[in-house]
């Protein structure tokens, strides 16, 4: 996945990440994954967007969006690892797979639902 700041804003990126893409005060999980690889962190690339996701943090915690305390950090990228060959493209080639019907077909769904301008 590339982010384009010509199609979508960091601002916009930030909303879909917090309201649709998964829970923010999970710690070290995300629905059925549990582990330290699991956390919610974001990772700026610039010290533009590390300004703007922690004052997004910040607001979120203020305002009493959720219910318990958002765990997501803003941490240094340290690169990543390209996943495994059967990883890439999973969902499009597996379409009926329990976990992408279970999981992730429903925050598509949402995202249509409650944020349609960011969704094609």
């Amino acid at each position: 996945m590339t982010y384009d700041p010509a199609r979508v804003s960091y601002g916009q990126l930030l909303k879909v990440f917090f309201a649709v893409a998964h829970d923010p005060t999970q710690l070290n999980r995300q629905g059925p994954d549990v582990g330290s690889q699991y956390r919610s962190a974001i990772f700026p690339t610039n010290p533009e967007q590390r300004r703007v996701a922690t004052g997004y943090i910040a607001q979120l915690n203020r305002s009493g969006v959720f219910t318990k305390p958002i765990v997501t950090t803003v941490e240094t990228s340290r690169g990543f690892t390209p996943a495994e060959a059967y990883h890439q493209d999973f969902v499009a080639r597996n379409p009926t797979h329990p976990y992408v019907v279970f999981h992730d077909k429903p925050k598509v769904a949402r995202l249509q639902a409650e944020l349609p301008g960011l969704y094609r």
